[in-house]
């Protein structure tokens, strides 16, 4: 990695119920507060967001209950911080609330230049390569940054270590 390069990021889910269903109300009350913090944080650098502020409406795939979260940071450090080390942990903490568990990946990782905007169609093709191919330096999780080690420890970590 240089300097002039920053990381990518898509984390996908299928929503259990409708965004109006009641059930919803505690995640898409929060979206306001949690992604600001995330335009707050040191090292932010991008999110898809439409005109509401938030990505919820975009269904870049053909199941219209996945939703899409695709942002950029200045480097995995940020990232990392914001997830595990904010009030962003307790609402990842109760993802299988609003979030069916998926077969394959939901999250992936890759190194963009500086500047860049990466698009939903480039997102998903990383996505797929990492579930066709298993993690690279083309599209990767957290267990490839060496120094990455708040998504092991954390309360929400799965009971293997692994990346939930």
């Amino acid at each position: 990695m240089t300097a002039v390069q920053h990381l990518a990021q898509l984390n996908i889910g299928r929503f259990r119920y409708s965004t109006d269903d009641p059930r919803m109300a505690d995640f898409m009350n929060a979206l306001d507060l949690v992604n600001g913090l995330a335009e707050r944080s040191k090292g932010f650098v991008w999110r898809l967001k439409d005109e509401s502020g938030n990505a919820t409406n975009f269904r870049p795939f053909p199941d219209p209950q996945m939703a899409v979260n695709l942002s950029v940071w200045e480097n995995a450090e940020a990232l990392e911080r914001y997830v595990y080390q904010t009030v962003h942990k307790r609402f990842y903490g109760r993802r299988e609330e609003w979030f069916e568990k998926l077969d394959r990946p939901h999250f992936v990782m890759w190194w963009i230049a500086a500047g860049h905007i990466p698009t939903l169609a480039e997102a998903k093709e990383r996505l797929d390569h990492l579930a066709a191919h298993g993690p690279s330096e083309y599209a990767f999780g957290w267990e490839s940054i060496a120094a990455a080690q708040l998504w092991k420890t954390a309360r929400c970590a799965a009971p293997d270590g692994q990346a939930a």
